[in-house]
């Protein structure tokens, strides 16, 4: 397993975990390959309700808030790996970060307020959508209608599941010292370009704010949508792509608000 730190402004970044290959699977996994499968062959549709489901569901995605995303990369703790990193027969696992990007002493400062600021939203949050699963499920009677609800409920709570567990993953690896934070040169050799004219000005990243907060006056993109490609390509994870380029795009939107811009996503899902 390996932790990434990725600024996307002067005020905002994420952690992506790249965690290792496993030739065993466990149910879950399963499942969601298979969904991941059936949803692959319902985009594939020239028409009809599979059709307007995707592009339905393309437009919820989109919304769930990158920090969210982030968050569920890291898998969940289990009691067997708290055990192994406790009695530390886990090797430390490795945090890269741009060290032009942010200062190398604020890294785990950052990574802790990344891990417990939304920790609370998402455990709420599971139990609501739990709650709401039995509620949609008399809708599989009617014929011929999927139960789209029931899916979406079910979906939301594994969801802010996945990403409440990575929290508690990532503040126990914290607590107990198993981060071996380093300054990446291909991530320098990255973000150099990109951050020099916020670095002209004497900004550093320092701190990351809450989601909730309004953007700061000062706060300025270092990255752009597109930049999702070549840093995948740098940091030999393809999945950092969307990563990117989803948090661009909402970080954008929030700074648009605050000069008239564009609207972003409305709210939490």
């Amino acid at each position: 397993m390996r932790l990434f730190l990725i600024p996307i402004s002067s005020r905002r970044a994420f952690v992506y975990c790249r965690p290792p290959q496993l030739n065993r699977k466990g149910v879950i996994d399963k499942i969601t390959a298979k969904a991941a499968g059936t949803w692959s062959k319902w985009e594939r549709a020239d028409k009809g309700w599979q059709k307007r489901l995707v592009v339905w569901g393309h437009s919820i995605l989109q919304r769930i808030p990158y920090e969210e995303w982030a968050l569920k990369s890291i898998p969940p703790l289990s009691a067997r790996r708290q055990i192994e990193e406790v009695r530390g027969k886990s090797e430390p696992i490795p945090v890269a970060f741009p060290g032009n990007a942010i200062e190398g002493d604020k890294v785990l400062e950052v990574l802790r307020t990344l891990g417990t600021e939304r920790q609370e939203l998402h455990r709420r949050k599971m139990w609501w959508y739990l709650f709401l699963m039995p509620i949609t499920t008399p809708i599989a009677l009617i014929p011929l209608v999927p139960n789209i609800p029931f899916f979406y409920a079910a979906y939301r709570g594994w969801s802010h599941w996945r990403a409440w567990s990575g929290s508690k993953h990532l503040i126990h690896l914290l607590d107990n010292d198993l981060l071996k934070p380093y300054s990446s040169p291909e991530l320098v050799k990255f973000y150099a370009g990109r951050l020099r004219d916020s670095l002209d000005k004497g900004e550093k990243q320092t701190e990351i704010r809450r989601h909730s907060e309004e953007p700061e006056e000062n706060e300025t993109l270092y990255l752009d949508a597109t930049d999702g490609q070549e840093l995948g390509k740098v940091l030999d994870a393809p999945e950092l792509v969307i990563e990117v380029e989803r948090a661009v795009v909402q970080i954008k939107s929030k700074l648009g608000k605050r000069g008239g811009g564009v609207d972003g996503p409305k709210n939490e899902l």
